[in-house]
């Protein structure tokens, strides 16, 4: 049997970090489907209402105020688990002969640029959502503040900006260690 030497930055730490941000991500995540899918209830019933407008049903007030909202916490619901589980778009047309330790380097690049990125977006994010609040601004039928949609991404956009991070130290371990494929199990 093989005595695999793992280096890195603590690596049983780093797994044992990965097991619970995985939980984290995968609820954030669940939960923007769960949104999703009453989306998709609302829609249907607004549109059945508005096709018996003649029985005395109609839209439901405001589906498009709540469709916008609840679209964008969906989305920023599912950033941190695409991430965790490396499901963003890559184009491998020029990586598919590079090493394991060349395309962990690529990943360690890529997974610094994206958290550079996502605290970018969280911190513009908080400022947009503090100054909804300070202009009071509401939507034009259900007349419900803006900074709550603003404040409901900021929860998403934080679990990225964490998963974000986490795979940056994951990236490096891996170009410590084997390569990418150390952690997938892939020979």
């Amino acid at each position: 049997m093989e005595n695999k030497q793992v280096s890195g930055i603590a690596p049983a730490l780093e797994m044992r970090v990965g097991q619970k941000i995985e939980v984290l991500a995968r609820g954030l995540a669940l939960l923007g489907g769960f949104v999703l899918v009453s989306l998709i209830i609302l829609t249907v019933v607004s549109i059945s209402g508005r096709a018996f407008i003649f029985a005395g049903l109609g839209p439901v007030p405001g589906d498009f105020e709540l469709v916008e909202v609840s679209s964008a916490f969906a989305v920023f619901s599912f950033l941190p688990w695409c991430q965790l589980k490396r499901g963003h778009v890559t184009v491998d047309l020029f990586v598919s002969k590079f090493s394991p330790r060349k395309l962990a380097f690529l990943s360690l690049v890529g997974n610094v640029l994206l958290s550079v990125m996502s605290l970018l977006i969280l911190w513009r994010l908080v400022l947009g959502t503090l100054e909804k609040q300070v202009y009071h601004e509401t939507t034009f039928i259900l007349q419900f503040p803006l900074w709550w949609g603003y404040a409901a991404c900021i929860v998403g956009a934080t679990v990225f900006v964490i998963v974000s991070v986490y795979t940056v130290w994951r990236s490096f371990n891996e170009m410590s260690g084997a390569g990418e494929q150390q952690l997938l199990g892939i020979h």
